[in-house]
Formats: C-alpha cells, structure tokens, sequence
C-alpha cells in the first residue's frame, strides 16, 4: 500500500474506541494496540515526535485494519487476546521493561482470581495468566465487571464462613460449599472465554445453560443467567442476533413499553450557522440498520438557526406522510438531545394526532428522556440497550453530515 494510501486509510478510521493492527509488506502482524479513538490514536504514530524504536516501528507499517469496541475496557481485554494469540514483534520491544499487571487464575479446585503485578516464569506455577494489560485503571475497571457478571473465589485461603463477597453475590462461596467444584468449574471456564474474548460462544453457552436449568423449573438460576447475558451483550464486538435481541429487550424495560421496538426512527439535524440547513432520519429493524428506509429531509420553513424549529418540521413532514398513505409507524422515535427536544417532538406528534413512544439520548451525561418520567434514565455504561441506542444515534449523526456534506458539494460546483 501506498504513502497516500495508508495516510487516507488513517484518515477515515473512526473516532471510536477498538483496536488496531499493524503490519508490514508481508502481511505479518507487527504491532497491536487499543485506543479511546481509533482514529486520534493511529493519527499520532504519523504526526509527533517518536522515539527510535517507534519510529523503525512506523516505518515498517504497509497496512492497518481495527476492530470496534463498545468501551475502552472492552478494548483493552481483546488487545491483551491478540497479542496473547499472534505475539507481535514490537508489542514486546516497545515496552521498555515496564511492568504491566496480568489477570491470574490459580491451578486448585476452587480457582482464585486476581490481578497480579508480574507473570511468574516458573514450573512449578501452574497458573494461567491473561494479559499483560497496558491501562491498569482499564483493568481495574474491566476486573469489576468480571466479578458483578460470574462471580469467583478472590481469598487467599478458604474461610470457615463466607464473607461480604458472596453476600453482596459477587462470590459463589465455595468456602461454605455454596458451589461444588464441577459448578465453579464452570464459571471459570465462562470467564477465561470472557478474557479470550469469545463473547458470542459464551453468550450462546449462557443461553444453552439457561434453557436448560429452566426446563429443570430452576426459575431464580435461570434468571441470574439471563441477567449474566444481558450484561455480557454490551460487551459484543458486533452484535449477534441474539445479542441485538437482548438490547431490544432491555430498552423495553428501560422506556417501559408494551412491546419490544422491532422498528426505531431516530432523527439528527445537520447546518453550519444556519445554512444548507438539513435532516436525516434511519431506521433500524431489530437492532441493525435498515438502509432501504432512511430518509433526507431539506429544511424548507425555518430560516437562520433554529434547530427546534428544523427538528418539529422534520417530525411533521415524515409522519403527516404516513398517515396520509396509510404507512407502519414506527414502534419508537429516537430523539439525538435532552427534555427540551423531547418536548418539541412530544407537541408536533400531538399536533398531527399520532401515537408513537419517543424517547431523546442526551449525548454528554448518556442520559436518556423520556414523556412519563421527569427525571432522566441514568444509563450506566454495561447497560445493554445502550449499546443499541449509541448504534442508532450515532448512524442518524453520520447520515445527517453526508447529506449536508453533499448539498455543500452541490454548491461549490453550482449544480
């Protein structure tokens, strides 16, 4: 690949978290690294000063592909699998010797688990070590969600009665025998998929036990199984179906409707001071983008900035229009912005007489409005649905600046 290539394959990564890969002429993975964005990260290797082994680093890079992430903490557990899996030549010489903390699971009946500040290069430990993790804040993180999805034994040595852990369920307390070992066996096979990244065969292992203990009418187990996938779901790189399921599920919960959304309309607004002022819409069916149905409106009634004013002609000219031909409305509305958005959109559907449930996302805080509710939604970042509602906003974003990037582009050249 090209210089001018690979800088504009740089230049069009997303501004998302994931991971990149690195390689050279032959093909052979040289470097693999995770990032909050993509795109700022993988800029820097070609835009700042670089230490000498860095720099004969870059000047090896013939091509790069990513993989998205849903979070930096997700992130940061699939680049220690890759590198765990494909050993790349400067992820070991650009560490400098620095220590980076590992995930440990001891070789007993009733595995511990813990962070562990080095690897022990020795036979006689028979340990399994996940790793090395470059962030330990993003370990940390990541090492809490572990334990609040499986649940395992983080004692040195077993007590005589169990302790807050399994209290608070975040220990399944083999010291009381609360689990046997062929049970506790099991989460820790769960986990180490976990730390592999394996999510999709876990989720479906979760899925497989959870039938099965329900068929047994085994109701609590099955619903602490279900909760375990629900929380995993946020963490698909690219969502199964299954997972997608799920995000519906979970977003019905939150907004409290009488049936899952199979089909969200979700709307942004694109202009700069005012001009080539436009809007998209995009629809989503069963949680993945439904390209045929997206629609570009071209603001005709406001003048100057008013993106109220933009978003209630938008909302009116869309659903006046399925009315009228006698269309499937949508099963949610999709809102970018907070309660004042929310409240816009609220009186254009009152105004035209349509029933539809809306919600708005607003984007600094992830807080999510809703009509029945004066307090916002507080989405935590392992909540399912928020991986489908970021999907959704963050394609109606995209779609919006297309557009008015194509009505600036008609303007430059007078079509």
């Amino acid at each position: 690949m090209s210089q001018d290539k690979l800088k504009n394959k740089v230049a069009s990564l997303p501004d998302a978290s994931g991971v990149y890969i690195f390689k050279d002429r032959a093909g052979a993975i040289i470097y693999i690294g995770k990032a909050k964005s993509l795109k700022k990260r993988v800029q820097s290797y070609f835009s700042r000063y670089l230490s000498a082994k860095t720099q004969a680093m870059v000047a090896k890079i013939f091509d790069i592909e990513y993989k998205i992430t849903s979070s930096e903490s997700q992130a940061q557990i699939l680049e220690a699998s890759l590198i765990k899996d494909n050993q790349p030549q400067y992820n070991t010489s650009l560490k400098d010797d620095k220590s980076f903390p590992w995930i440990k699971i001891t070789h007993e009946e009733f595995p511990v688990i813990s962070i562990a500040r080095r690897k022990i290069q020795k036979e006689e430990d028979r340990s399994l070590y996940f790793g090395p993790y470059t962030n330990v804040k993003l370990l940390r993180q990541a090492f809490k969600i572990l334990r609040r999805i499986f649940g395992f034994r983080s004692c040195k040595t077993l007590p005589d009665r169990a302790c807050l852990y399994y209290r608070l369920n975040l220990c399944p307390a083999p010291c009381v025998k609360r689990v046997s070992a062929a049970g506790y066996g099991e989460i820790i096979s769960q986990i180490k998929l976990f730390l592999e990244s394996r999510y999709e065969e876990l989720i479906n292992r979760l899925r497989q036990n959870m039938k099965a203990v329900a068929e047994g009418a085994d109701f609590e187990e099955a619903a602490k199984i279900r909760d375990q996938i629900n929380a995993l779901s946020s963490f698909a790189q690219a969502p199964s179906a299954s997972a997608k399921s799920l995000e519906s599920e979970d977003l019905r919960k939150l907004l409290k409707l009488s049936k899952v959304p199979q089909r969200i309309e979700a709307f942004d607004i694109s202009n700069i001071s005012g001009q080539l002022a436009c809007g998209s819409m995009v629809s989503f069916h069963k949680g993945s983008p439904d390209k045929h149905n997206y629609r570009r409106f071209r603001i005709k009634t406001v003048e100057g900035i008013d993106d109220y004013k933009m978003l209630a002609e938008v909302i009116r000219r869309r659903y006046i229009r399925l009315k009228e031909e006698n269309l499937p409305l949508p099963d949610l509305i999709l809102i970018d912005g907070g309660r004042s958005h929310l409240s816009v959109v609220d009186k254009e559907l009152k105004r035209i007489r349509i029933k539809i449930p809306l919600a708005s996302i607003a984007k600094e805080r992830e807080n999510l409005y809703t009509r029945n509710s004066k307090d916002p939604v507080k989405l935590n970042t392992d909540t399912p649905a928020l991986n489908l509602i970021r999907r959704i906003r963050d394609e109606a974003h995209r779609f919006a600046l297309a557009y008015h990037h194509l009505l600036r582009k008609k303007q430059i050249l007078g079509k």
